[in-house]
């Protein structure tokens, strides 16, 4: 059975995967739909924007998190003095790291899915007098569900293994910031921590295939009510 210490680490990394992915779902949405359905000067530069912490090193995430909303930084600065908000060093700053590693991810599952959407169907909804919103929201999201549960499921597993980035930026504080990855690491540096290592590294495996299977059981509901609508 896990410890009470094991729990509470689970407890923190669940909420702050949890944070991450309802605090980004929205504006992942909002990015997916302008790349699958406009077209505008500097599209390719946004897109390999979006995809950027896919390919950059973590660290590098997590030290320009740092620059930006450290006590000292420009961002941070702002968030502190103006609404008493501090992210750095916090399992808040934690949930935005894991937020920003996992939002490529949910922005290409989502894009996919509003991609396969038929757009005759929205013109349609469009020449009997429906407004984008309504459109968007009667016919666009409901059809890209799918995408969007896949999305939020592989962001939040992303959020649940996140790293680089988030030992960067809020380090390594037991009860504030240590999540699953972190005090893993913290437990292969101490001899004869090895058991608890293991211990919570089944814990992280079992989790990650929950969101997985989550994400699968998710999109087939989905997929299910969509061809119901359509039956």
């Amino acid at each position: 059975m896990p410890t009470a210490d094991e729990l509470a680490i689970v407890g923190l990394s669940l909420r702050v995967a949890v944070v991450s992915v309802a605090c980004s779902l929205p504006f992942a949405v909002a990015i997916a739909w302008v790349l699958a359905r406009r077209s505008f000067p500097g599209k390719t530069l946004v897109d390999a924007a979006v995809h950027l912490p896919l390919v950059l090193p973590p660290v590098v995430v997590g030290y320009a998190l740092l620059v930006l909303f450290g006590r000292h930084g420009p961002l941070g600065r702002v968030l502190a003095d103006w609404f008493g908000i501090v992210l750095a060093f916090r399992w808040t700053g934690a949930a935005l790291a894991a937020a920003i590693m996992g939002f490529p991810l949910m922005v290409r599952a989502i894009r996919l899915s509003f991609e396969s959407v038929d757009r005759r169907l929205e013109v349609a909804a469009r020449t009997l007098g429906g407004s984008r919103l309504s459109v968007f929201m009667s016919i666009s999201l409901p059809l890209a569900l799918r995408g969007v549960a896949t999305g939020a499921m592989l962001s939040f597993a992303r959020g649940l293994g996140e790293f680089g980035a988030t030992i960067t930026f809020v380090s390594n504080i037991p009860g504030e910031t240590q999540t699953l990855p972190l005090a893993i690491y913290t437990y292969t540096q101490v001899p004869g921590a090895e058991p608890q290592a293991l211990h919570l590294s089944l814990l992280a495996v079992a989790l990650s295939l929950a969101a997985l299977v989550g994400s699968e059981w998710l999109a087939r509901i989905a997929r299910h009510r969509r061809d119901d609508d359509r039956g």
